[in-house]
């Protein structure tokens, strides 16, 4: 390592709280090469103005506490201080019955036209259920170590629970990645390469879906429920594109349907024949039409509106096992059943109260005065008899 790595390391060692810290900053800060007039918190180079030099000690402590307070959202309980803020605080919380998931849509340092026109196409699916952050380009790299944390800090500040990024490089061409969100932390994430694609305008049928509307899900062949890599891509396409979860909908509210199939892939040479071979992902969306069929139901013709396009898988990430566990948990929707409690049309909620057995003889009853002058004239009775006897 050279003089500016060993200054990276020995300032992050001074300002980590912990151990475990001081590993998150080691393999999030870029130490492996020398310093090159590079400006590491903006990550982008120096203007004329201002001369290339070695770090100062000074300079590597505000990296080191730039890169602490970058590593994710922050756990601070926030106090709204206007009604405004307690709404925007209490629609970001958690709830029973979830909103519709939206999706965060980024674009890489490098992407090509293919990459940009498939997330055009994917922000037209989605509707107003997506944040779109392509002005600007994003140097992030998921798949990299500390790579995810500028995608949970867009995702909170967006309240986010999808991102897609798409990114072009030399050995990744035509990329996209796709992932989901638990709690603004990164849950599993799913790579693919674009082949053979054709955009929404390349069609008579291209049509805007509209609010409120759903689509329909075809997912044609066994591998979907035996191969993991499509068992994963069948869920994130489902969370991606279902849109609001209902129990009915209206015939004129199912506008189009998903068509998602694959092609057998044959394995590579030196594969062992144990390795499962991912097939290549073929999805294609159609749009509903409805034609008279002089009867009651409509006849149902099926138009290609795009986007088409096939998914190779080249890498994937899953969720732990505490983070499954921890996503897959289900509120009870049903109230607590309540014993001895109905609902009265009149009355409204009626109830019925159990009073034990009261034993009488054991109750403190009042001593009234007439008793106590009986008792007196007992008592002296009692005593004049006694006297009698003795005399």
């Amino acid at each position: 390592a050279n003089a500016a790595a060993k200054g990276y390391i020995i300032s992050l060692f001074l300002v980590s709280p912990s151990w475990r810290e001081f590993a998150k900053l080691f393999a999030s800060v870029q130490f492996q090469r020398p310093f090159t007039g590079q400006d590491p918190i903006q990550n982008r180079p120096r203007t004329s103005a201002r001369r290339s030099r070695a770090p100062s000690q000074s300079h590597i402590e505000c990296i080191a506490w730039h890169t602490m307070s970058n590593q994710g959202p922050s756990t601070k309980l926030v106090q709204p201080k206007t009604k405004a803020g307690k709404r925007a605080l209490e629609r970001k919380a958690p709830k029973l019955v979830e909103e519709p998931r939206k999706v965060l849509i980024l674009t890489g340092h490098k992407t090509s036209q293919t990459v940009k026109d498939l997330l055009v196409d994917i922000q037209r699916m989605k509707a107003t259920e997506s944040v779109k952050l392509t002005g600007r380009k994003h140097d992030i790299l998921p798949f990299e170590t500390g790579g995810e944390v500028e995608i949970e800090g867009y995702s909170n500040k967006s309240d986010a629970s999808l991102f897609v990024l798409g990114n072009h490089t030399k050995k990744r061409p035509d990329n996209v990645i796709m992932g989901r969100l638990y709690d603004f932390k990164l849950y599993d994430m799913m790579e693919f390469g674009i082949a053979n694609y054709h955009g929404v305008t390349s069609f008579k049928a291209s049509t805007i879906p509209q609010l409120g509307n759903k689509p329909a899900f075809v997912f044609v062949g066994q591998e979907f429920t035996t191969n993991k890599a499509l068992i994963q891509a069948k869920s994130l396409f489902l969370d991606m594109f279902r849109g609001r979860q209902v129990d009915q909908i209206n015939l004129k509210g199912l506008d189009r349907v998903v068509f998602v199939s694959y092609v057998p892939t044959l394995p590579g040479a030196g594969a062992s024949l144990d390795e499962e071979v991912t097939p290549t992902i073929v999805f294609r969306q159609f749009a509903v039409r409805y034609k008279k069929s002089g009867t009651d139901v409509p006849r149902t013709v099926l138009e290609e509106m795009g986007p088409r396009f096939d998914m190779t898988v080249r890498r994937r990430r899953e969720a732990t096992l505490e983070m499954e566990r921890e996503a897959m948990k289900q509120p009870k929707l049903t109230p607590k059943k309540q014993k001895n409690v109905k609902g009265d049309v009149l009355d409204g909620k009626v109830g019925k109260v159990y009073v034990p057995r009261q034993d009488l003889g054991s109750l403190n009853q009042g001593k009234m005065k007439g008793a106590k002058r009986e008792r007196r004239e007992q008592a002296a009775a009692r005593k004049q008899k006694r006297n009698s006897r003795q005399e």
